[in-house]
């Protein structure tokens, strides 16, 4: 026999509220399971990611700092000995979270002693290691985090040396292995001038072919200048004392030089494998020193006197030679080439850093100039062959090509051929660039979809700027 149940209602509006009650519950668990399955697939399709960084010496390290990201923890492992390196660090951290404008959130987690690195392995509470700070150790560092199961992102360079070269090779091969992302920081194609020279300079009917060049004048010049004396974060940057010596940082040949021919392989050969064993041909490479008085280092440094580390180096007790400018001629894929980096104390107009490239086609050169002509800001020209009518159709039509990326990129004639006129919202800084870089990172350890030329070419250019550095340093 079958019960059946019958509910009695006072009133039909009792009957009402409840049957009501009822529908709102089920729109809730509705709801619910929806959010639940939405953020499982979420959970499923995008991994979230801790960062173990490790002994920051570098202001870099906080600039990866200065957004936060969807899929990062806000936990952020920090492994260092105690220094004033890294109370500047965690400063750096502090104050972006405590911005009145879009600040961040970051929790740091700090470890201090000499087992720092040890200690990162041993515990395993980040998935990545973010490298920038003293280049000495630092090949050892991504190798041995590999080797561990940890993915690496690193500030330039990831090697100083040949020796470092070497390590680095092994530790692509230990991240293949393993499945895991090791990859370096290229702010500098993020720079919207260089983006729009590498569109031009792949557009057959503006920019021809790339020529071949001679050693005398080389289809691609790219120079860096950059300033010991800066602003980062609104604030006068202090260094490190020992970022002024080359067996810790590095030379500038083996430094940031890194960007510069980072930016020779990035625009002039997009999306093309270099074989470092059979593309590239070291014709030439020197470097010689920006010399630093002691008022200079103290200026930058705080520190009142050279370290002892330094002052076998040191001139009459008063000037160090810092071994920061370098220049390489080379041949890349049969190419002639010459990038060139220099420091300067201080600049003379007080501007930042600057940059400057000249590519080589067969029907215009494409420059990028940040001079006081254009009030130290990056802008690119166009420098036809033949100014003629018919350049003029195709250079208009590859602008308006550019319009549904670049919304508002025009022309401006100069007495050379053209400028091009770039929307301020393309403009972003260096430090915006960061978060661009760490956002592809991310996006290549979700998906494993780092494009196939990236690791050749990070050795390509490791190979192009630690050879020169031996080349340099073999005429002394």
């Amino acid at each position: 026999m079958m019960l059946k149940l019958q509910l009695c209602y006072r009133d039909p509006e009792e009957k009402n509220m409840i049957f009501k009650f009822k529908d709102v519950m089920k729109k809730l668990f509705l709801l619910v399971v929806l959010f639940s399955t939405s953020y499982i697939l979420y959970a499923q399709q995008n991994k979230m990611y801790t960062i173990a960084t490790l002994d920051p010496g570098h202001f870099h390290a906080a600039l990866v700092q200065k957004t936060m990201y969807p899929n990062v923890s806000k936990e952020v492992y920090v492994y260092a000995t105690a220094s004033a390196d890294l109370e500047m660090h965690l400063k750096r951290i502090e104050d972006y979270n405590n911005r009145k404008e879009n600040p961040t959130h970051w929790n740091e987690v700090l470890y201090t002693g000499k087992d720092f690195f040890n200690k990162m392995i041993a515990e395993k509470k980040a998935n990545v290691v973010m490298l920038s700070g003293n280049n000495e150790l630092k090949s050892e560092y991504i190798l041995t985090s590999l080797k561990n199961g940890f993915n690496v992102i690193a500030d330039k360079p990831m090697a100083i040396d040949a020796k470092g070269f070497e390590k680095i090779k092994t530790s692509f091969e230990v991240a293949q292995q393993k499945k895991l992302q090791l990859y370096d920081i290229m702010t500098e194609r993020f720079e919207i001038t260089s983006i729009l020279q590498r569109i031009l300079a792949q557009n057959k009917n503006v920019f021809g072919q790339l020529e071949r060049g001679s050693k005398e004048q080389p289809a691609i010049e790219k120079k860096n200048i950059h300033m010991l004396y800066k602003t980062v974060s609104g604030n006068v940057l202090t260094r490190p004392e020992w970022f002024m010596d080359v067996t810790q940082q590095g030379e500038g040949i083996a430094d940031v030089m890194t960007h510069v021919v980072d930016l020779v392989q990035w625009v002039c050969f997009p999306n093309q494998i270099i074989d470092y064993t059979k593309d590239i041909k070291i014709l030439n490479a020197r470097h010689w020193p920006t010399n630093l008085t002691l008022s200079q280092f103290t200026s930058l440094t705080k520190a009142t006197s050279f370290p002892s580390y330094l002052k076998s180096k040191v001139i009459k007790d008063s000037i160090l030679p810092y071994y920061c400018n370098g220049e390489i001629e080379y041949q890349l894929k049969g190419v002639f080439v010459k990038t060139t980096t220099l420091w300067n104390y201080k600049s003379e107009y007080g501007a930042g850093d600057m940059y400057s490239s000249t590519i080589r086609g067969t029907k215009a050169t494409l420059k990028i100039q940040q001079g006081p002509n254009e009030n130290f800001k990056p802008v690119l020209y166009i420098v036809p062959h033949q100014n003629d009518a018919s350049y003029e159709k195709n250079l208009q039509e590859a602008i308006a090509s550019l319009q549904v990326e670049f919304s508002g990129v025009s022309l401006e004639k100069t007495e050379q051929g053209w400028k091009l006129v770039i929307p301020q919202k393309f403009n972003e800084n260096h430090e915006e660039h960061f978060a661009r870089v760490v956002q592809f990172y991310l996006d290549y350890l979700d998906h494993n979809n780092m494009p196939n030329w990236e690791v050749p070419n990070m050795l390509a250019k490791y190979y192009t700027t630690t050879k020169a550095l031996t080349m340099a340093s073999s005429k002394e």
